[in-house]
């Protein structure tokens, strides 16, 4: 089994995804003036695997080729006759793959030498998954083998190597899919290419036609989409009617030599030519002594390779359509090198009488005039080699190829325009800027080409011209600067996305806290331009859009009255479910500061606008993204500050039926004979004090036994006496939050549970005019709710502000102005204001709840406040009586009669300020150097060193486990190798894959141990709120820089870098929270007795995070996009226990039930029809699911009641049951290796493989006396070695491995 998985465990690490590992991820959203920011370049396709596939049969001639005699006999130049077959074909293999590695050192790069067929269908297959969207290269020879057939078929062997076995090109599609490049170096290579495009056409007309008939868009068997001649690149060696030559002074792979080591071919070709006799006495041995490096342009190998490279880009740019060129030379690397070797390829075997043939199609360039320059360049390098190797001290005289062709451009500059056709030697004066000597001379002859107007500035970056000039821009020689400005200046007036990006920065700056800069930008139709390009396919231009918007109309009137005219709020909000967490913070921004503005009077139109803004923002609550969250705070903070008694009002309400539910809670009030209890209905009501008192408590307890619950949401402790009013009304608008589901509307609530409609002289008439407008403000209050709880601090920071402000602001709703200083009389207020005298109330301060004084004034970088404003200080410290005499008639949206006293005296400084640096941070991408390479892209920087040791370890961590995994089908495992005790209860443990740490986690927080040196790295806290638990744990990345995931059961998710810490208890402030968010939210986990909190499971191939638990469905998070793509229904009435998934097929999803179930679901249907299967041979509560890797892995589940079921995904019937103990507490299965373990609340575990032998029991620790195990509650196997790691009730955890290897 372990021989079926290899290959996917070659996947190269660097290849993996690298999940939450943005700039916003790895730093503060703040603002700073001196910040090392990196340029980001776009990304381009990469040739990632390379299919090596040689057929020599090394010896033997095949039958339809007659060969001369003597005959090119060299491949890779090496002669195969003059070592033993077996060894000259893997010396062949192994050159030519270091051959391909100078063009593409990070390739995954496989051999297979003399293969079969399945050889081969496994290889490319292989290449092919592990590529995914990437390119693989698939390199022929079939120099030992038949030609290709006119059936379109190569030829490789049998196993006995006694047959040829015809391999046809419509299989080898199938393997390859796309996009590939194919390399053929065999005889009649033309045919493969003709009958590729033929089966490509057939291919796709069966898709269609299997399409239509279905009504299905593809085929759910076929691994990969049908390739497309689109995506598909080929180089052949010869036409489809041609031999290859057969001249014994050529290497018989000629092609290959050609593409693969162009220089040294190139030397050898000259040699035969006669053109060699302005050399005399230079032979093919004498040219392979050329001195230098390949890769330094100061050595003549490096010259004449950077020589080279300027040709042959040359050549292309004037023959090849300009898309074309991008394509090929371009977009990757590889290929890139690949044609431009190609093209020397065709120069030297037409003159062979063979030519060498691609797809897609190029013009013939043999004849190109600038080879006439590469011969020149040769002769003057290669006439100066006879002394060079005679005399050590002679120096090298450099070519003047790079002189002469500069001057040939400046002669062009005299006389050329757009109608003339474009200079020939643009791509070489772009080669010379990398050198110092000729820079100064190329920046100015190509400022005067920029010059001539935005046609030479478009032709200079189809060349390429963009990388070039962005690595001078770091240059400190002052001399550059002028002509880098000019530059620089013609670049940027080309109308180009990025550049496009730069002109909204630009922008932004100019109007953002500037008047004068906000009225020009208004005059200048700077809004509509801006929301004209909102939809462009560049996130970072969309992003700077947005921004620039809030910018323009932030506390400007008249641009925002611009912007409803022209639907700007409409067209931001449809951002806000953009992929880019950026962009979608950016809209937030923006909409935030459209409704913030309040300098002049409102009217009834601008205060609908901003409801209907803030009802969109309460649709995304949840996003994924803490720093869009933390923009919509911000914007519900201005929204709040607008409808400040109308949010206070729903915050009465609320709190007031949250008191009468209480209220109707039945009460103990005597006890009869017999044990029977006599209850009320309610508190008596001669009892008021000891009613409110009773409430709060009852309200505390209420709130550990039910999630759906809200109470005590901002404070976990049960409510203290000096929280406690002695009003009851006072106590009603403070006491607590309702209990209401926010997902729930108004309109479906029960009567009594509506905001009731009161008389339009009350104080919640004042501020709720309607049902309608109520739900408005009832839905953003919910969403500041939840937000008050948010995973994040700062989020959560954030909106408790406002709450807080809120819950204060609706205390004076309730409380009237007149009342008599008598504490001992306890009157209840009327609902509203009359001609009668009000009642009388005792003078007193709102309750100082902890929270509220916690929140409001610590300090924290998240939130920015004005304490000067005397509207808060007010609030803070005086007495909250008064009252109002007011009409009845009253405008819509008036502000109320409760705060006009208030804000005449407070002015404009009555707002409450709430800012984040979101926007300073963003000016950071601009406000510092970015041109230079970014650390992944720099071999020199420290965290490619990183990466490269991370990834070389792991490949060793990965080949010294092997040998363990073939062995545990039958040997024991348990040699205790580690035990210890928790500092908790372990609840879920896991292993690091490729450092010797083991996680295990508790309640609050997370032990880090080292198993091998059975010591105690660090504990670290997991900051979930109390009365709340860890019950999901991950490994996020962790073959590069690991993150730990922790997911606790009240459903918030929290991500940690820098997890570890120097030694037990220190450097817990060096942790930091990559990102945090809520995966379920509270009000969709239903109450269940035993429940299984947050159950996840983490894809690192696709960056999808799988949530689900105490809930009826499935939820999928994309990593890269931080948001909600995909909402599942399991259909069952109990929690999932478990969850697998199929993450190289990326749609099988397996959910265990509570119920004894097992459901997969195909996450391509729609959420109707997802559900294929359900699984109902289990009689307990699943334990685990387990998803074998491969197209043929089985279903593996586990339930309480021991049985352990392995499962055809084909069929609803068990294939095979394993019977292991009663009790199972813990189930778990090696990915890799036979063996699975069962742990038990009898105190044992039990080891097994998979046709269900017990391989060992264990139930004492190890040592003299060796204590008995604890009830188990949890188990882990290593993900690669042969190691189980078990954590008990008694806090003991373990690590057992198989027996140790015998010296």
């Amino acid at each position: 089994m372990t021989d079926y998985y290899e290959e996917d465990e070659e996947l190269f690490d660097w290849q993996l995804l690298v999940a939450y590992n943005e700039l916003r991820h790895k730093e503060k959203i703040e603002g700073s003036k001196k910040v090392t920011q990196t340029w980001r370049m776009k990304e381009r396709m990469k040739t990632v695997s390379v299919a090596l596939v040689l057929c020599l049969n090394v010896g033997v001639d095949p039958p339809d080729v007659v060969k001369t005699s003597p005959c090119a006999r060299l491949e890779c130049w090496i002669d195969p006759l003059a070592t033993s077959p077996q060894k000259a074909l893997e010396a062949i293999g192994g050159n030519l793959q270091k051959q391909y590695e100078r063009w593409q050192p990070r390739a995954r790069y496989k051999q297979s030498l003399d293969p079969t067929v399945d050889e081969v269908k496994k290889l490319c297959t292989s290449l092919r998954r592990n590529a995914k969207e990437e390119r693989v290269l698939f390199h022929y020879n079939g120099h030992g083998v038949p030609k290709p057939t006119v059936n379109g078929e190569i030829w490789v062997f049998n196993k006995s190597y006694t047959q040829y076995i015809p391999l046809s090109v419509y299989d080898l599609q199938t393997w390859m899919g796309s996009p590939s490049i194919y390399v053929y170096d065999c005889s009649n290579a033309g045919i493969i290419i003709e009958s590729f495009k033929q089966f490509s056409v057939q291919r796709e007309h069966e898709m269609e036609s299997a399409s239509s008939n279905s009504g299905q868009r593809f085929n759910s068997n076929s691994n990969h989409t049908p390739s497309s001649v689109k995506n598909c690149i080929q180089l052949a060696a010869c036409s489809s009617s041609e031999l290859l030559p057969m001249n014994p002074e050529l290497p018989a792979d000629l092609f290959t030599s050609c593409l693969s080591t162009p220089i040294k071919m190139a030397l050898r070709w000259y040699v035969l030519q006669n053109t060699s006799k302005l050399v005399p006495g230079l032979t093919a041995d004498f040219v392979d002594k050329v001195p230098g490096q390949l890769n330094d342009r100061r050595t003549m190998l490096g010259e004449l390779n950077w020589i080279f490279t300027a040709i042959t880009d040359t050549i292309a740019w004037n023959t090849l359509p300009r898309e074309l060129f991008q394509k090929l030379f371009r977009q990757d690397l590889l290929v890139a090198s690949l044609f431009r070797n190609f093209l020397l390829a065709e120069r030297i075997m037409r003159s062979y009488n063979c030519t060498p043939v691609s797809s897609p199609k190029l013009p013939p360039t043999y004849q190109h005039p600038m080879w006439q320059a590469w011969d020149l360049a040769l002769d003057l390098c290669l006439r100066q080699l006879p002394q060079l190797l005679d005399d050590e001290s002679a120096t090298f005289q450099h070519s003047p190829f790079f002189t002469e062709q500069l001057t040939a451009f400046q002669v062009w500059l005299s006389y050329g325009s757009e109608d003339r056709n474009p200079p020939e030697q643009l791509p070489i004066v772009l080669q010379v800027l990398l050198s110092q000597v000729h820079r100064l001379r190329a920046l100015d002859l190509l400022g005067r080409f920029l010059d001539l107007g935005p046609w030479a500035v478009s032709l200079a970056l189809s060349v390429g011209i963009f990388p070039y000039v962005l690595k001078l821009l770091q240059s400190s020689a002052r001399e550059l600067r002028p002509l880098l400005v000019f530059i620089w200046a013609k670049i940027l007036s080309v109308d180009s996305a990025e550049h496009r990006t730069m002109a909204a920065f630009v922008l932004s700056m100019i109007v953002s806290d500037y008047k004068q800069g906000q009225e020009a930008a208004l005059q200048g139709s700077v809004i509509s331009i801006c929301l004209e390009q909102l939809t462009d396919s560049n996130p970072k231009l969309r992003q700077w859009l947005a921004l620039c918007l809030g910018k323009v109309w932030t506390n400007f009137d008249n641009a925002r009255w611009c912007g409803v005219r022209d639907s700007a709020h409409e067209k931001l909000l449809s951002l806000l479910n953009d992929p880019e967490p950026e962009v979608r913070a950016a809209s937030v921004y923006a909409l935030g500061t459209f409704v913030s503005n309040s300098m002049t009077d409102r009217n009834d139109h601008s205060s609908n606008i901003d409801l209907v803004v803030g009802m969109k923002l309460a649709t995304i609550g949840q996003d994924g993204s803490p720093i869009v969250r933390k923009e919509l705070c911000v914007a519900f903070g201005a929204l709040v500050t607008q409808f400040e008694n109308q949010f206070a009002a729903v915050a009465s309400q609320l709190l007031e039926e949250e008191k009468q539910k209480e209220k109707n809670i039945p009460v103990v009030t005597a006890e009869a004979p017999g044990g029977w209890n006599l209850v009320t209905s309610g508190y008596p009501e001669t009892f008021p004090s000891i009613a409110v008192t009773a409430s709060a408590s009852s309200t505390s307890m209420r709130r550990s036994s039910s999630s759906r619950s809200l109470k005590g949401l901002f404070s976990p402790q049960p409510p203290s006496t000096s929280n406690i009013l002695t009003s009851p009304q006072a106590n009603t608008s403070y006491g607590s939050v309702s209990s209401v589901d926010s997902n729930t509307s108004l309109d479906s609530l029960p009567s009594t549970d509506r905001l009731k409609r009161v008389p339009s002289n009350s104080a919640i008439s004042s501020a709720v005019p309607g049902l309608g407008y109520s739900n408005i403000y009832m839905t953003v209050w919910k969403t500041l709710l939840q937000l008050a709880i948010d995973p994040h601090l700062e989020v959560r920071d954030l909106a408790k502000y406002i709450v807080n402000m809120i819950k204060l602001k609706a205390t004076t709703l309730t409380i009237p102005k007149q009342v008599k200083q008598d504490s001992m009389i306890i009157h209840s207020a009327p609902s509203s204001p009359s001609n009668k005298m009000p009642v009388n109330m005792p003078h007193g301060t709102p309750p100082q709840n902890g929270d509220i004084d916690d929140v409001m004034h610590r300090p924290s970088s998240a939130i920015k406040r004005d304490y000067s404003s005397p509207r808060i200080q007010s609030m803070a410290n005086n007495a909250y009586s008064h009252s109002t005499q007011f009409s009845r008639s009253r405008r819509m949206f008036d502000k109320g009669p409760m705060l006009e006293e208030r804000e005449e005296e407070a002015g404009n400084n009555r707002k409450h300020v709430l800012k984040t640096e979101y926007f300073q941070w963003c000016c950071r991408h601009f406000a510092q150097p970015v041109m230079r390479l970014t650390e992944e892209q720099d071999p020199e920087s420290v965290s490619h060193h990183e990466h490269e040791y991370n990834f070389l370890r792991n490949s060793q961590v990965r080949a010294e486990a092997k040998e363990e995994q073939v062995r545990a089908g039958f040997n024991r495992l348990d040699n205790e190798v580690f035990v210890n005790r928790n500092q908790g209860l372990p609840s879920v443990i896991k292993f690091h894959p490729y450092e010797p740490h083991v996680a295990v986690a508790d309640k609050d927080g997370v032990s880090f141990w080292d198993w091998e040196q059975g010591t105690k790295i660090c504990y670290m806290h997991n900051d979930n709120p109390k009365h709340t638990r860890i019950t999901s744990m991950e490994f996020l990345n962790a073959h590069d820089n690991a993150l730990l995931l922790c997911g606790s059961d009240d459903g918030g998710v929290r991500i940690w870098r820098n997890y570890l810490c120097e030694g037990q208890g220190q450097g817990q402030e060096d942790k930091e929270l990559a990102v945090a968010f809520q995966a379920l939210t509270q009000n969709e986990l239903i109450p269940l007795s035993r429940g299984s909190g947050l159950v996840l499971d983490w894809e690192q191939e696709t960056g999808m995070l799988l949530a689900s638990g105490d809930v009826r469905l499935i939820r999928i998070w994309d990593s890269k996009k931080e948001m909600k793509i995909q909402d599942i229904p399991t259909g069952a009435d109990s929690c999932v226990t478990s969850l697998a998934s199929d993450s190289f097929g990326r749609s099988l999803l397996i959910a265990g039930c509570g119920d004894g179930t097992v459901r997969l679901f195909d996450r391509r249907l729609s959420s109707s029809e997802c559900r294929v299967m359900t699984l109902r041979e289990h009689n307990n509560r699943i334990i685990k699911v387990h998803l074998q890797k491969g197209s043929e892995g089985n279903i593996v589940s586990a339930s309480i009641g021991g049985d352990v079921k392995f499962w055809d995904p084909r069929f609803t019937e068990s294939v095979r049951t394993i019977k292991s103990q009663q009790g199972l507490s813990a189930f778990e299965m090696h990915r890799l290796a036979d063996v699975l373990a069962c742990g038990s609340f009898n105190q044992l575990i039990g080891i097994y493989n998979q046709s269900g032998d017990n391989l060992s029991t264990i139930k004492y620790h190890e040592g003299f006396l060796g204590q008995r195990l604890g009830a188990i509650s949890c188990l882990a196997f290593h993900p690669y070695k042969v190691k189980l790691a078990a954590g008990s009730t008694d806090s003991f955890i373990s690590v057992y491995s198989t027996p140790l290897k015998r010296s």
